[in-house]
């Protein structure tokens, strides 16, 4: 997904506004159905849970935990230059490249508990750099977004972004060694793929043979084709969007700049404006691909039979290969196959609601009857689609953002009560292991910036919640872990987000960077304790057994007593054969003295005895005690929580 040039709201695709229409609409009915869930006993939520395998799904993770996910804007990670020259270009601003992960680099992520970085931006992607030395086609700015460009609009998926490169030349082989360098670290490989759409001028130059680039064989004269692989404006030729208050290059002289881009037929761009002239908060950089799906949104394949939501990828498989199928179904099969022979161990998916969910189950069923451990994740924003896309699609793991991220940023801005958490995790108990949780990706504001939360220190509670809720994969984005806020001015876009289409450097990141030391040595205090803390908890994520265990809410249970806990407090169990975690976090900026409650049927279900049970906080190491009264009548804990503390008490279940 990206961003618009101007303003601070993010572009609204034609799935956006459908998924605000459905979220508005099903408000009610689900706070409805939230506050029935509440009341309810939590050893009855918890067995919602148990339908699913008890390890969650077969992906690498470092102990006996759950995946850690390390998003990484790959060309910004080495990048030690501090210019941030607003629309800088390569030589002003600087790059980084492959060869910056190196093995301290590669094992200071794996200390954050991480078992898989994604590497955003790999593949050969739209760039006004100059690279025609080594035959690459000159990129026109008038169809690309800022100096680095869209790492979604791809030209060329056959080969790699010579930004990255050392030797240019060479650039494939550097990757290549990336990719083993991870492996060596224990860790395993991301990259993206977007199947919506690619570059405007998409041109292969390494493609294997056999292999024809996107719409060289279409027929121009039909707006749709089955086979086609775009869809056209048939009898118009492509002009240039245009605003008052945006530029190309921010108005710097360029040969290609010209205000035009010779495309015709022109083609309909990647969010599916049919225009000749898109609009400029289009996707008007990229086209969007054609699946087989007619203009007025019928669909020209065979339908997958709803039975198949129960059947795994061996039948998904089995389902298709018989079929005839539209071409870009295989073109996209022919590259994700390409990448896993490089030694790839999953793909992020762009935007992938915006394809057919027959098309997912298709090539996921591919990918996994090649590598069954592969890792598929996929950006879906309407929360009525999340079954479709995990059943029919067969996607691994989709964005936990609607509901629970956004619910999530609202607690941490004021806006919102822990409740909404508490009944989001209920409503999604048969598919929580499925969706990933995050504070920060490329598509969203740093938690630091001031139209987020203003302070990376109001992270921390969120970020206990965010990843010891569930048994679903954690990830964060880099520069979270020491407090990158997002303030510098690349060009394209505003402010709060790291830019995704600009040269830049990262200041709290290049502070732990440390030129090329990864140690941390320019970082302050408060910077490197705030790494700590994100060390201390996803390696909880990552390590603790309790992660794949059940989970149990208290939260409305303590609501009900008299006591100070609030909606700004949050209480929640997780639990393995022998051991219990009670994790309490506070959203508030002042301390609070509480007694925290475990539900009876809790401690009949565990067979507590009577008396004082230690208790170790895996944060900070601090002992506590659970006391149990006779009979087992009642079962408290006595906390003083910090101004945004958390607490992850260890409690012993066996005899």
């Amino acid at each position: 997904m990206q961003s618009l040039p101007r303003g601070n709201v993010p572009l609204l695709t034609i799935p956006a506004i459908l998924m605000l229409c459905f979220s508005l609409s099903a408000c009610s009915d689900k706070s409805a159905a939230a506050k029935q869930n509440s009341q309810q006993d939590p050893v009855t939520m918890s067995k919602q849970n148990d339908n699913l395998p008890k390890n969650g799904l077969p992906h690498h993770s470092q102990g006996e935990g759950k995946p850690v996910i390390y998003q990484v804007f790959t060309r910004l990670f080495g990048n030690t230059n501090t210019t941030n020259k607003e629309w800088g270009t390569l030589a002003e601003n600087g790059v980084g490249k492959f060869d910056d992960f190196t093995d301290e680099a590669l094992q200071g992520i794996r200390e954050l508990g991480v078992s898989y970085i994604w590497y955003t931006g790999v593949p050969h992607h739209a760039l006004i750099a100059d690279y025609t030395e080594y035959g690459i086609s000159a990129d026109d700015p008038d169809v690309v977004k800022g100096h680095a460009g869209s790492p979604f609009a791809v030209k060329d998926y056959y080969n790699v972004n010579p930004d990255l490169a050392n030797n240019v030349s060479n650039r494939m082989q550097e990757f290549e060694a990336l990719i083993a360098r991870t492996h060596a670290n224990d860790m395993k490989v991301i990259i993206d793929i977007v199947p919506n759409h690619v570059a405007r001028h998409y041109v292969s130059l390494n493609k294997p043979a056999g292999i024809e680039d996107f719409g060289v064989n279409d027929n121009t004269d039909l707006e749709y084709s089955r086979d086609n692989n775009f869809y056209y404006i048939v009898g118009e030729s492509f002009q240039v969007p245009t605003s008052a208050d945006y530029a190309p290059l921010g108005g710097e002289k360029h040969p290609l700049a010209d205000a035009t881009f010779s495309e015709t037929p022109a083609k309909w761009s990647g969010n599916g404006a049919r225009q000749a002239q898109p609009d400029i908060s289009d996707l008007y950089e990229t086209v969007k691909i054609n699946y087989g799906v007619k203009p007025d949104g019928s669909y020209d394949f065979v339908r997958l039979p709803d039975e198949y939501r129960t059947r795994d990828y061996k039948a998904h498989h089995a389902f298709w290969a018989d079929q005839d199928l539209p071409n870009s179904w295989y073109k996209f099969e022919d590259i994700v196959h390409f990448w896993l022979d490089k030694g790839v161990d999953g793909f992020r998916f762009d935007m992938a609601e915006m394809v057919p969910v027959e098309f997912w189950s298709f090539l996921n069923s591919s990918i996994k009857t090649k590598r069954p451990d592969a890792l598929l994740l996929a950006e879906v924003y309407q929360p009525h689609l999340y079954r479709d896309y995990l059943h029919l699609g067969k996607m691994d793991y989709l964005y936990n953002k609607v509901d629970f991220y956004d619910a999530l940023k609202s607690v941490m801005q004021g806006n919102g009560d822990m409740q909404s958490i508490d009944d989001i995790q209920h409503s999604m108990a048969d598919i929580e292991a499925h969706m990933l949780h995050f504070l920060e990706n490329h598509d969203e504001q740093r938690i630091a910036s001031p139209d987020f939360a203003g302070s990376a220190q109001k992270g921390k509670p969120a970020l206990v919640v965010s990843a010891l809720i569930s048994r679903s994969p954690t990830m964060l984005y880099f520069g979270q872990e020491v407090g990158e806020d997002g303030s510098e001015k690349g060009g394209f876009g505003l402010p709060t987000r790291t830019s995704i289409f600009d040269y830049v450097g990262v200041p709290a990141h290049q502070r732990w960077m440390n030129n090329g030391k990864f140690d941390g040595g320019q970082l302050s205090e408060s910077e490197k304790a705030l790494r700590q803390f994100y060390i201390d908890v996803l390696n909880i994520s990552a390590n603790h057994p309790a992660m794949r265990g059940a989970y149990y809410s208290i939260h409305a249970f303590n609501i009900g007593l008299d006591s100070d806990y609030s909606q700004q407090q949050f209480a929640f169990v997780r639990q393995s054969e022998d051991t219990a975690l009670l994790v309490l976090s506070n959203f508030s900026e002042e301390a609070v003295d509480t007694t925290i409650q475990l539900p009876i049927s809790l401690v009949v279900k565990w067979q507590l005895n009577e008396g004082r049970q230690p208790l170790t906080d895996l944060i900070s190491e601090q002992q506590n005690t659970l006391t149990v009264g006779r009979k087992r009548s009642v079962a408290s804990i006595d906390v003083n929580l910090p101004p945004l503390g958390s607490f992850v008490y260890e409690l012993s279940l066996k005899d």
